[in-house]
């Protein structure tokens, strides 16, 4: 059978495609940019039907659905990194949480988390029969080559991405049609503390750097900081417009990248609508899984590596927490521990944490003299190297803990000096 008529054979409404998932069933969703909306509306619309199956997905823009209340006798989510959606369902002990680096999620997948059902969504099949995994590749791929169904909502507007990011429609068990915009992530001008913070990691950033950053307000002020470098690279876990212009600039082109040389290198993407739209069958974008872009080997291999994550808070050790403020958890371990090890172990390497001075409308410090209880050190003291606020750099590799106080007070916000200073006295750091 030609892969034209095997697709036609496999074409239903999502109503027909999601009775393949049973009860006691564990799923997975494409992720981000990418969450198939009409197949988890059609699986909610089962709820009365379905009892005990696991959604473990990773961040999943909009609405978590099967978390409603009709819905939570059929559905609990384990969230592989937090979002606003299903931030309150953690917290209220409504939906589990699994913290594990990203680059080893595919591994979690294959050995201990199995996924039966992957609702993923894709773009239409090529002249070979080849769909793409588009914005989401991260780990949703790594789990249709395992999962025993694959229901593949094909969206006449997705992007088709390249790299390491196609299914054959042979392994697709359900097809359905859909044709609507993907969820755009709104951009916020950077602040003045923002811009900054972008404006001391340029600073830190030499011609012909690799780059890995997330997204939001700072690593966008630290690409707007940029654009008087030359041949940047970029080998990240995801990305948004700001590479997109650094790239139409002529910042971005790869031409000093040791591997991937040329090419934008990421597992997933969300952003505006035009940045959909320029990825599309763009051959200077790469998309991976999540345990190649994430895995520390790969990234250690970028010579000239800077990683850019972020934090929540820090302590005077260089304990950094990331995914929970106290025991409110908040996000998620993602790929910071994965690039801050892969960049520390290049040849000239240099991970950095970059995160404004303060918080609360200024009224707290998030330099702090040690982390509240219960409070999640992503990336321990060993591991850090470079700090960065609106105030300066720290550099605490290799620094004993009386240097690292006084590096770390100096770049926090002025009017806690005083009482940092006293503190890091009461713990014996000075």
């Amino acid at each position: 059978m030609s892969w034209e008529n095997a697709y036609r054979s496999k074409l239903m409404s999502a109503e027909e495609a999601v009775r393949l998932v049973q009860s006691g069933q564990r799923i997975t969703v494409s992720a981000n940019a990418g969450v198939p909306r009409s197949l988890l509306d059609a699986l909610c619309a089962r709820s009365s039907e379905l009892r005990h199956v696991e959604i473990a997905a990773l961040l999943t823009l909009g609405e978590a659905p099967y978390d409603q209340p009709q819905h939570r006798q059929a559905f609990r989510a384990n969230a592989l990194f937090v979002g606003a959606n299903l931030r309150e369902a953690v917290n209220e002990g409504r939906a589990d949480y699994t913290p594990i680096f990203l680059s080893e999620i595919p591994r979690l997948i294959a050995q201990r988390l199995p996924i039966d059902v992957v609702l993923a969504q894709v773009s239409p099949p090529d002249e070979h029969g080849f769909c793409s995994f588009g914005v989401s590749v991260d780990v949703v791929k790594p789990a249709a080559h395992l999962a025993k169904h694959v229901i593949a909502e094909v969206n006449h507007r997705y992007p088709r991405t390249l790299g390491d990011s196609f299914i054959h429609v042979s392994r697709l068990s359900a097809v359905v049609e859909v044709d609507y915009e993907l969820p755009e992530l709104k951009r916020e001008t950077p602040d003045e503390v923002a811009r900054r913070i972008g404006e001391n990691v340029a600073t830190l950033v030499e011609d012909g750097d690799t780059l890995q950053l997330g997204i939001g307000t700072i690593p966008d002020a630290v690409l707007a900081a940029l654009t008087d470098k030359r041949d940047l690279g970029v080998h990240t876990e995801m990305f948004s417009d700001g590479v997109m212009q650094l790239v139409e600039a002529g910042v971005v082109n790869g031409e000093k990248k040791p591997i991937h040389r040329g090419k934008v290198v990421a597992s997933f993407l969300m952003g505006s609508r035009e940045l959909y739209s320029w990825v599309d069958n763009n051959p200077i974008v790469e998309m991976h899984p999540s345990d190649y872009t994430n895995d520390p080997f790969i990234v250690a291999q970028h010579d000239h590596m800077v990683a850019v994550n972020s934090a929540i808070a820090i302590d005077l050790t260089g304990q950094v927490a990331s995914d929970s403020i106290g025991t409110y958890i908040y996000s998620g371990i993602g790929g910071q521990v994965d690039f801050v090890r892969g960049a520390s172990r290049a040849a000239h390497g240099r991970p950095v944490i970059a995160l404004p001075s303060t918080a609360k409308g200024s009224t707290v410090s998030r330099i702090v003299a040690e982390l509240p209880p219960g409070a999640g050190v992503v990336t321990s003291r060993g591991d850090i190297h470079l700090v960065v606020t609106e105030h300066g750099i720290a550099d605490l590799w290799g620094r004993s803990l009386r240097e690292r106080a006084k590096a770390l007070i100096a770049i926090a916000d002025p009017r806690f000096h005083d009482e940092l200073t006293a503190r890091a006295h009461q713990r014996r750091l000075l």
